[in-house]
């Protein structure tokens, strides 16, 4: 999984001791490591929160926030002053 800033993320928690400090859903011993593993062995989501008694909105906000971290970083706007670059 790639390194994404999880302490920006409200819906998981790291405290030493708890799963080795490893990053889970708030208030669960559940990594954030598992729902991507699970996704990527082809489980669905209603299969994970059956298995593992978390929420659909506890899912969507690590999927949501991944998937912002993911996304390349926005093109800069051109300055409103600068010249069309094209050549006439």
């Amino acid at each position: 999984m790639a390194r994404l800033g999880w302490s920006q993320c409200p819906a998981v928690e790291s405290i030493p001791g708890k799963v080795s400090g490893a990053w889970v859903l708030r208030d669960t011993r559940m990594p954030v490591s598992v729902i991507f593993d699970h996704l990527e062995y082809g489980a669905t989501i209603d299969e994970i929160i059956e298995n593992y008694t978390v929420t659909r909105e506890e899912i969507q906000a690590v999927l949501e926030f991944a998937a912002r971290g993911a996304a390349p970083p926005p093109l800069p706007s051109p300055a409103p002053d600068m010249a069309d670059a094209r050549t006439l």
